[in-house]
This record gives C-alpha cells, sequence and structure tokens, in this order.
C-alpha cells in the first residue's frame, strides 16, 4: 500500500474505530445478502420471507454481535463436542472496552472488523484497499491450514496466523496479544465462521425442502423457526450438525507426510533442487502452466477465487461486466479481481515456507482457489508423484527463498 491508497486506508480503519467504540449500537449481524440473489437468481424465485425467517433462526442460535448465543443444548441433544469457547466469544464480542483487571473485551471489533466485518464477510471497510481481500470466514473455506483440502483448519493453524500473519497480504501480525486474548480471537473466528455457513446452508434447504420463494408462502408449519414443527427442526438440526461436526473433527484431518524431509547439502541438494525443476516444469505438477517458466507468476489466468466465482461465472456471468456485477455489489460484494498466481522468485509463501507447509500445499492445494493438489503415489505411474518426488519439488520451491535446507 502506497501514496493515496494508504491514507485512504489509514483514514477508513480511524472512522470504523470510532463507529465502533465503545457507544455502538450493533443490534444485528448483517444477512448474507450475496449468497441470497446467488439463490435467487440461479432458482428464479424471490427469497425476502427466506432471509427474515433465517436471520431470526440464527439470531436465536447464535445471538448478536453484542449478545453472542451458542446452541449447547442442540450440541449436547447432536451429541456433539463443542469446539468453542462460550465465555471466549464472549469476551471477543461486542464493544470494545476493559475490565478493571485489565481484560480486554470486544477483541474482534477492536482488531479484526475493519477488515473482515462484522459478520466475518471480508468487506470490512478497509477490504477495498487490500489485494488480496480480507477471508470471508461464512463460506467455511480457508486457505492456509495443515489439514485436507475440503477440511477445516485445526484451532492451532488459525493460531498461527493470528500469531504471524500472512505474508503478502494484509493480515499482520498479532504476536504481541496476550495467549489468552489470542485463544478468544480463534474461539470468535470459528464462531462466525459456523454461524456464516448455517445460515448458508439453511438458506439453501428453505427452497430445497422447505418451499420459500414459490408463488404461495408457506405456511406456519413450515416457517423456519426454531423451535418449530419436526420438519423445520430437522432442517436446522442438520444444518448446525453437519458445520460443527467439520470443526470437531478438523484435528484428524490433518495431512502427515509419510516420509519427514531429509536435510541434505552439496551435490546431493543440487541434484535434488535439479529434480524438483523437473516436476516443476512437467505435465505432472505443471506449476509452470500456471507461475511461469521462471516461478514469477506472470501467466494471465483470467480465473477466480471460489468466493467470486460463485455469484459471477457460476451463474453465467462475466466478473468485468459491470451492469451485471451492479446487483451484487449493492449488496456489499467487492469488485470481483482476476486469482494472480504467486511470484515465487520472491522466496515469500502465505503459507510459510516450511518444508511441511509446502509439502501440504503441494499435495492438497489451496481451497478456495484453482490451486490444485498433486496426486500422490506409491510408485512412478505418470499421474503423480511418489513422496521423494514431493520432497524434491519442496526443495525446488524453498530454492527460490533463503531458507538453508
Amino acid at each position: 500500500m502506497h501514496g493515496s491508497r494508504q491514507t485512504s486506508f489509514i483514514a477508513a480503519s480511524l472512522a470504523l474505530l470510532v463507529s465502533l467504540g465503545c457507544d455502538s449500537q450493533i443490534d444485528r449481524f448483517e444477512t448474507n445478502r450475496v449468497f441470497s440473489l446467488t439463490l435467487a437468481r440461479s432458482q428464479s424465485l424471490e427469497m425476502v420471507e427466506a432471509e427474515a425467517d433465517v436471520a431470526r433462526t440464527l439470531d436465536s442460535l447464535f445471538g448478536t454481535p453484542n449478545a453472542p448465543k451458542w446452541p449447547k443444548a442442540l450440541l449436547d441433544k447432536l451429541e456433539l463436542e463443542s469446539p468453542v469457547d462460550f465465555d471466549n466469544l464472549k469476551r471477543a464480542a461486542g464493544r470494545i472496552s476493559s475490565e478493571q483487571d485489565g481484560t480486554h473485551l470486544g477483541l474482534f471489533r477492536e482488531h479484526c472488523v475493519v477488515c473482515h466485518g462484522v459478520a466475518g464477510s471480508g468487506a470490512g471497510p478497509a477490504s477495498q484497499f487490500q489485494d488480496p481481500y480480507p477471508r470471508d470466514f461464512r463460506h467455511g473455506v480457508f486457505k492456509w491450514k495443515s489439514t485436507k483440502r475440503a477440511s477445516k483448519p485445526t484451532r492451532e493453524d488459525l493460531e498461527k496466523l493470528l500469531q504471524h500473519g500472512v505474508s503478502g497480504t494484509g493480515m499482520p501480525s498479532f504476536s504481541l496479544l496476550a495467549s489468552e486474548d489470542v485463544d478468544a480471537l480463534v474461539d470468535y473466528v470459528i464462531y462466525l465462521s459456523i454461524r456464516g455457513e448455517v445460515e448458508r446452508r439453511l438458506l439453501v434447504r428453505t427452497v430445497s425442502d422447505l418451499d420459500y420463494g414459490g408463488e404461495v408462502a408457506p405456511g406456519d408449519e413450515h416457517r423456519l423457526t426454531y423451535p418449530a414443527s419436526e420438519a423445520v427442526e430437522e432442517v436446522v438440526e442438520a444444518a448446525v450438525k453437519r458445520v460443527v461436526k467439520q470443526w470437531v473433527i478438523a484435528a484428524d484431518e490433518v495431512v502427515q507426510p509419510t516420509d519427514q524431509i531429509t536435510r541434505l547439502s552439496g551435490d546431493e541438494l543440487r541434484e535434488s533442487i535439479e529434480r524438483g525443476k523437473a516436476w516443476f516444469h512437467g505435465p505432472i505438477a505443471n506449476c509452470v502452466g500456471c507461475h511461469g517458466v521462471e516461478g514469477n507468476g506472470r501467466v494471465e489466468t483470467l480465473d477466480y477465487d471460489d468466493w467470486t466465482k460463485e455469484y459471477t461465472t457460476r451463474l453465467g456471468l462475466t466478473p468485468t461486466d459491470q451492469d451485471s456485477m451492479q446487483p451484487f455489489r449493492n449488496l456489499g460484494a467487492l469488485t470481483p479481481r482476476p486469482i494472480v498466481p504467486r511470484n515465487l522468485q520472491v522466496g515469500v509463501f502465505r503459507s510459510g515456507d516450511d518444508a511441511s507447509r509446502l509439502y501440504r500445499l503441494i499435495t492438497q492445494g489451496i481451497a478456495g482457489t484453482p490451486m490444485p493438489g498433486v496426486l500422490r503415489v506409491d510408485e512412478e505411474n505418470g499421474k503423480g508423484l511418489t513422496e521423494t518426488q514431493v520432497w524434491d519439488l519442496v526443495r525446488y520451491l524453498q530454492s527460490f527463498g533463503s531458507e538453508s535446507l
């Protein structure tokens, strides 16, 4: 960020912090209207009633920005562990303040909302000045993690992101925060993600199972209020169970290399790097297809991340068509930007440059992006890479940086 953009970012940040201070009245989480419009367009129906009823149901389950709730009784009924601590939610939520013993309250509003927004939409006031945009937690999709591509991150993954930040992005390090504050923020991010993903699932189910959006409004017995009729309760409980369970089992989804990387030196290291370079340029990994022959990322992809594709190309809309995008922009969608492959020559990797993290990037790809994972195989078959070959590629990637292997 430089010049006027940096000045605008600072001004926006200060304005928001003032507006979200101790006297702030943020009574409700905003509805995910971009996703609602996406559903409306894809199904050719109206979503006004569905939005209102889903919002009321979410309030009953998860509360408000100033007064969060946590559906512990429902989780007990579903025989699910709780992935968050409710006391931490109360500390992280609400207005910015401090108790007499120095305990900080309103942590999310103090540290995160200027970029990620009150509901975790990734469209906070400072988001428009950042490239890439801040994460929208409501999709339940996270890029930088130790788990499988389709899995949630672990608590440790989120803690590391907060402590170290994300290199090459607007996400700073919060290493100076007390460990209990970091822990509370992790709980709150998980809470916002669960709430947001449940909202998305309920909006879908109102259309697919509860007959919202048709010519006739649903009867009271089918309205999405909780608790309600058996049919409605099944819809709500199924959505909560599916989302929460994914967070509960995240620690079991960690990708562990079957062989730990062996530190090489001299001719062995140079030979490994050369083999890795061949895989980088070869048809199996085909890293060169996006990152370029020299790894500088100067390949025009004209592709977008999944957050953007959802309301653009998957609806048959052109992201650069301003008229098509305006209805979504009016509801809070950020301007679509083509995804930019990483310039590896810089030697900075957003997930970190240690061997295990690069191994996971190669084998799992990056969730929410066009970056694919490479198939791991036990023996060479022309379709994937063996463990040894993956480590060769890891060493080649590390050779762009300064880390000693």
